[in-house]
């Protein structure tokens, strides 16, 4: 399927981290859009297990004080 995100995800490489919530993600900004979306990311680490159920799913939206990002 699809992947649900805000308007066009920035191409660049973003940024990966293990959210406390959510397991491992991928964030990135939006061209012309006031938000970073956070990512879900699969892993083959059996301690990121839990967190199948989302991979590749948005699991959450940060609003920007500003639209855009270059």
């Amino acid at each position: 399927g699809t992947l649900r995100a805000a308007k066009i995800p920035h191409p660049g490489r973003g940024a990966n981290f293990v959210h406390p919530e959510f397991g491992p993600v991928w964030s990135t900004g939006h061209l012309g859009d006031a938000v970073v979306s956070l990512i879900s990311t699969a892993s083959d680490d059996p301690k990121f297990a839990k967190y199948k159920a989302n991979n590749w799913k948005v699991v959450q939206e940060l609003k920007m004080p500003g639209a855009g990002n270059l």
